[in-house]
């Protein structure tokens, strides 16, 4: 994930993209590139206008296009991480992760995430802006992702021998 200096909302960084975009005359698709797709990340945490160096490599590769997509930490996908927190570590209730997820009601509202990405013969290359709060939202949710699979893994177990 990218390094920017506006640690909390990324909407004027993403004003500020979609001007320079235009600006090189390349038009813009709304779109995230997932992970499963073939893609190559731009590697540069020290330089926070790196995306405009990215932006100028899509100009120079010819690129028709720019993907860009944005994350907006929304109220209720906060309450249902908060949610599934709490059923996780019942009955503590008050757990360190339930208390951090709590604590990114601050956010709610604000742009989190920015993605860049064009294609070249066939590879996307993507340029990725983050928060430092969105990137512990991420870490929650992936720990609740891993908690399910753990759950949903050992009851498959018992089912199967259930039916025998």
């Amino acid at each position: 994930m990218g390094f920017y200096m506006h640690p909390e909302n990324l909407l004027i960084l993403k004003d500020d993209m979609v001007a320079f975009i235009e600006g090189h005359g390349m038009r813009r698709l709304p779109g995230l590139i997932t992970e499963d797709i073939p893609s190559v990340e731009w590697e540069d945490n020290v330089n926070p206008d790196s995306w405009k160096d990215f932006v100028e490599m899509a100009t120079a590769a010819s690129a028709p296009f720019l993907t860009m997509s944005e994350i907006v930490l929304e109220k209720d996908d906060l309450e249902l991480l908060v949610e599934q927190l709490r059923d996780q570590n019942f009955p503590e209730e008050d757990a360190p992760e339930v208390e951090e997820a709590l604590s990114l009601v601050n956010y709610v509202g604000k742009t989190g995430y920015v993605q860049l990405g064009f294609a070249h013969q066939g590879i996307m290359f993507i340029h990725e802006t983050s928060t430092a709060w969105y990137e512990r939202y991420q870490q929650l949710l992936e720990k609740m992702e891993e908690f399910s699979d753990i759950v949903f893994e050992a009851g498959d177990g018992e089912d199967a021998n259930e039916s025998l």
